[in-house]
């Protein structure tokens, strides 16, 4: 209580000074704990106002969360009121305002909250040499928490020449605020051997101070930072110059490849006591760019500072290493792949590579440095040599052969996907081998994602990172026992993730008949999403009936046979270990009805008609009947004259008949046809009788009506058939008086050869030039009449004895 008003009283008076120097303020606000508080305490602000400011007084506070905001205050007494604050953690600012009459400015006041600071410890100093009589030293140590205020550090110093160290005197003063560690330099003279310092901390909160650290100067010594001036590189070695303001008696010298993330650090060299010195660096690889940096130290004490880094590049020279050379096989080519080994350097000065088959030096084929690898013709044994050149020369040949002689094969190949890479395991053979090559590409994509590295024969597994992710992959592992003697044992399908496909298959379909034939491709390598097992075809006929039909992931086509005509629907769907994925396009087409017989029924069909038709033919009456029904098609018949009445009438006069020859009696003839009269003469008796002449053998004549003459001759041709030869000359009026010279000839072939039989030998010597002429028929028996044919019974049209009359 004595506190609280002993606070008010000093408020009161501090209020009239202000206001007696003419301070135009409403108010005075203090803390009980003051401007400054430890970080989570709690304290009370208070706030007097003047007389004349007696309505709306308030408090309010600001920190770096809110802005002002009126707190909710309690009244202390008539002219004084207050805030209680609960652990405070930042810098806060509190203010009071009132309505004054006349009006006067708010009061505030700014409270700090810290902690004091902490002993400083591991104060660590560094003696720089500048020149040969003097050096800087640099102190430093921890600072420990952050304080949240300002704090002062003030390093003191005790020096001494020999065993006796002087008093302390403060060195340095320093003001820090953070987290950023203090630091203090001072000079000394190389004449100093011994020095004590320690650290004396202070802020609004406290003061504290370090422990004592004892230094021997030859211990910290350290030179200043050497500068790398000049680098110049031959193929494998670079001479570095090393510029440094004092002698030392150590100079370290680091380098590094672009490739590589450590230094190498080149053996240090001693008794180099020149200010320029030169460092030969060798043992290095042609045509790569190296860094080098270097430091430098006395006989005793610390390390420089490494000097700002500077890069050359070697010289290239010949490559020094064979290529790793692989190949692989389709049905058109093989092609050969390259790659400089992991020894192999200045890849980037390659200008080109030759490829040459059985060492032919004039089939050499040079191909661009961008190229790795390079088709030749298909051979079964030939070897295939790659060689990379530059500038410089070429690299040691490497070389693959085709032929190589199958030995067994590597058991228990494993292959299994684990976080984005590939683990391939196998089982050592039994005899021992000379190295492994494991190759693995994209599934279906061999010769342009062709990968492969080669192992030693201890190897056992490797694991393969450059695996893209939803992508199918396969590959083979060799085993070379020798140059010939080679294993081979493939794995497919590994993925490091997969799910379903996205799509299915693109499908065409191609109708024969009851037979379906589906045809689809491959899915693209983004929508497939990891390894392909299976296909499944979808087939629906009209009422809605499914079935599903399953196919190899290797298979692209497949035929579905002995369909029912109906309307169908089919569609596709590919499948992962995953799952199935969705269906692709539905494509529709019809299978019709056979209304034919097949080929094979159609063939028994007619050997079965021709069988019977053969058998039919055997019987007489069946071929009599054939005869009549097909006699349009047959050659006309001539009627046997032996058998006719003008035969019979030879008999009664000697060699000679008179014919008459009836008009036709259709109603289609004509009119004024006339019936002619022939006279027919006996062949055989004119040609025994000796007086006739010889090329008299048959003359008919007719006996003319009217105006008419018609004279008719008869040859008869050779024995064997015997033959009537017409000759006819027609008139067409009675006013025609000149006889036609052209002559028709007509022939009546006579099968009845019993009337002639005397004649037959005569006529063989009378005619030893005429030729038989045959009776042309398609039927292999003449046809007969039984003896009984007469004229009366045949019709003859003789329009043709007067078609040149």
């Amino acid at each position: 209580m004595f506190l609280s008003w002993s606070i008010i009283v000093a408020a009161v008076a501090l209020l009239a000074v202000q206001q007696s120097a003419g301070e135009k303020t409403s108010c005075v606000l203090w803390s009980s704990a003051g401007d400054v508080v430890r970080r989570g305490t709690s304290f009370v602000v208070y706030c007097t106002f003047n007389p004349t400011c007696k309505t709306s007084r308030s408090i309010s506070r600001f920190d770096s969360s809110t802005s002002f905001e009126k707190q909710t205050h309690d009244q202390h007494n008539e002219t004084t009121i207050s805030l209680r604050v609960e652990n405070i953690t930042e810098k806060t600012t509190y203010s009071c305002s009132a309505n004054c009459n006349p009006p006067l400015d708010d009061c505030g006041v700014d409270i700090s909250a810290g902690y004091p600071p902490d002993r400083p410890r591991n104060i660590l100093c560094i003696y720089r040499i500048l020149k040969n009589d003097t050096g800087s030293v640099n102190c430093s140590w921890d600072r420990g928490r952050d304080t949240y205020l300002w704090n002062r550090y003030v390093l003191w110093v005790s020096t001494g020449s020999g065993n006796h160290i002087g008093g302390p005197v403060p060195m340095c003063n320093v003001s820090n605020k953070g987290t950023e560690s203090p630091s203090a330099n001072f000079t000394l003279p190389r004449s100093v051997r011994l020095m004590a310092v320690w650290v004396q901390a202070q802020n609004s909160l406290g003061s504290v101070n370090s422990s004592v650290v004892n230094y021997a100067l030859s211990d910290i010594m350290m030179p200043s930072t050497p500068v790398v001036d000049q680098v110049e590189c031959s193929s494998r070695n670079c001479a570095i110059k090393v510029e440094q303001p004092l002698q030392t008696q150590h100079l370290q010298i680091q380098y590094r490849t672009e490739q590589q993330r450590d230094w190498t650090t080149y053996p240090d060299s001693a008794g180099l006591l020149t200010s320029s010195n030169t460092k030969h660096i060798s043992s290095l690889e042609p045509c790569s760019l190296y860094s080098f940096r270097a430091r430098s130290r006395f006989s005793s004490g610390l390390w420089s500072q490494w000097s700002p880094t500077i890069a050359n590049r070697t010289e290239e020279e010949a490559p020094a290493h064979a290529l790793d050379v692989w190949l692989a096989t389709d049905l058109q080519s093989i092609r050969v792949y390259w790659k400089e080994s992991i020894k192999s350097v200045c890849s980037g000065s390659i200008s080109q590579y030759t490829i040459r088959v059985n060492n032919n030096p004039s089939d050499v084929v040079k191909v661009s440095p961008d190229i790795k690898n390079h088709s030749v013709p298909p051979c079964t044994d030939c070897e295939v040599t790659v060689q990379a050149v530059n500038s410089k020369g070429s690299s040691p040949p490497a070389t693959i052969t085709t032929h190589h002689t199958k030995a067994k094969p590597v058991l228990d190949v494993q292959a299994s996907a684990v976080n984005h890479s590939v683990t391939i395991s196998w089982r050592k053979p039994e005899t021992a081998c000379a190295y492994y090559v494991v190759e693995w590409y994209s599934q279906g994509h061999m010769l342009d994602e062709l990968r492969w590295v080669r192992l030693d024969g201890n190897e056992t597994f490797i694991i393969i990172s450059d695996i893209k992710s939803w992508q199918c992959y396969e590959g083979a592992v060799y085993v070379f026992y020798n140059e010939s003697s080679v294993s081979k044992t493939s794995f497919q399908r590994i993925a490091t993730l997969e799910a379903a496909p996205a799509i299915g298959p693109l499908v065409q379909e191609k109708v024969e008949g009851n037979k379906v034939t589906v045809e689809w491709k491959d899915l693209p390598r983004a929508q497939r999403r990891g390894c392909i097992t299976s296909f499944t075809i979808y087939l629906q006929n009209s009422k809605g009936e499914r079935k599903s039909y399953f196919a190899q992931a290797s298979k692209r086509a497949l035929k579905i046979e002995e369909l029912p005509p109906d309307l169908y629907s089919l569609w596709m769907s590919a499948s992962t270990s995953k799952g199935e994925g969705p269906a692709g396009q539905t494509i529709k087409f019809y299978i019709e009805e056979d209304d034919q017989l097949s080929p094979v029924l159609m063939g028994l069909f007619v050997t079965v008609m021709l069988l019977f038709t053969l058998c039919l033919w055997k019987s007489s009456a069946v071929k009599n009947r054939f005869r009549e029904i097909f006699q349009c098609l047959m050659p006309d018949v001539v009627p046997d004259p032996a058998n006719s009445k003008w035969a019979k009438e030879c008999t009664k006069e000697k060699g000679k008949m008179n014919l008459q020859l009836p008009s036709h009696n259709s109603s289609f003839s004509d009119p004024e046809e006339e019936t002619i009269l022939v006279d027919v003469e006996e062949l055989c008796r004119h040609i025994s009788d000796s007086s006739a002449p010889r090329d008299r053998l048959l003359r008919v004549s007719s006996k003319p009506t009217v105006d008419q003459e018609t004279e008719l001759a008869f040859v008869l041709y050779p024995p064997i058939t015997t033959y009537i030869k017409s000759f006819s000359h027609d008139s067409d009026s009675s006013d025609q008086t000149q006889e036609s010279e052209e002559t028709n000839i007509d022939y009546i072939s006579s099968h009845e050869q019993e009337n002639l039989q005397n004649c037959d030998q005569e006529d063989e010597e009378e005619f030893p030039e005429m030729h038989f002429f045959p009776s042309l028929s398609i039927f292999m028996e003449p046809v007969g009449f039984g003896g009984k044919l007469t004229l009366d019974t045949v019709k003859i049209d003789c329009s043709d004895f007067f078609q040149n009359a």
